[in-house]
């Protein structure tokens, strides 16, 4: 039985920088306002603020969190650290090996 007002999820999207930055100056003019910039383009709101909020880290006027390239670089970093401790993790199995031949 199919409940009532219930919507089906949408299903994620994915939208280039340069689309994000044409959405964020939109906004940013003044001319419309978040919600009705999200609604013309059918973005939800709470998006659209997330794209206003990482522009102004971006550019140094943010409240402190993550730039876009800082967030680059601590994911390279954490794919390169996973890639190292599975390294690790092989070279003791070897060593272990090893250490048990006669």
């Amino acid at each position: 039985m199919e409940s009532m007002g219930k919507k089906k999820p949408r299903p994620r999207r994915s939208f280039t920088a340069e689309f994000k930055a044409e959405i964020v100056e939109l906004c940013q003019r003044g001319d419309r306002s978040v919600g009705q910039v999200a609604k013309d383009f059918d973005l939800t709101e709470t998006a659209v603020r997330e794209w206003l909020k990482q522009a102004e880290r971006d550019a140094g006027t943010g409240d402190g969190g993550l730039t876009t390239s800082e967030k680059d670089e601590l994911a390279q970093l954490r794919r390169e650290n996973r890639r190292l401790r599975e390294d690790v993790e092989i070279l003791k199995r070897a060593t272990a090996f090893f250490a048990s031949m006669p």
